[in-house]
């Protein structure tokens, strides 16, 4: 079935249409913390970027970055149609994660990136964050 708009106003109306995170890798990523019992976490964060989780009290920002939307190098499969759009989209997309990576640190904040296909090893994805959580906490003191 044929588009009903012109290109443009296709264009235009998604646009329009924010996203709101990877709900299920974000709650993936809940029950493992709480499994774990990490605390101290925020969600709804309006620091730059949009952290999906914030440690306020330790300055730390959780990404967790969905594969396909921002370049995994490792499960990245680049559409067959529209590959103009897409390539660049995701570069995009890869600027702005490093920008934003950047412009956190140097506000002193330590951003750790979860890429989504790192959930399937959980222990290991509670080990980084523990490892950014101590490292901060022996920071503080």
């Amino acid at each position: 079935m044929p588009d009903v708009f012109s290109k443009t106003k296709r264009s235009e109306v998604m646009s329009r249409i924010r996203g709101h995170g990877n709900k299920e890798t974000e709650l993936a990523l809940i029950q493992l913390m709480r499994t774990h019992k990490i605390k101290g976490w925020r969600r709804g964060s309006t620091i730059l970027g949009k952290p999906d989780f914030v440690f306020p009290a330790l300055r730390v920002a959780v990404f967790v970055d969905g594969c396909f939307w921002h370049g995994c190098p490792r499960c990245y499969r680049r559409p067959a149609t529209n590959r103009k759009f897409w390539d660049t989209k995701i570069a995009r997309n890869k600027e702005r994660d490093k920008l934003v990576t950047r412009t956190l640190r140097k506000s002193d904040w330590n951003v750790l990136r979860i890429r989504e296909h790192a959930l399937r090893k959980p222990l290991q994805v509670i080990d980084r964050i523990n490892k950014i959580l101590d490292a901060h906490c022996r920071n503080q003191r």
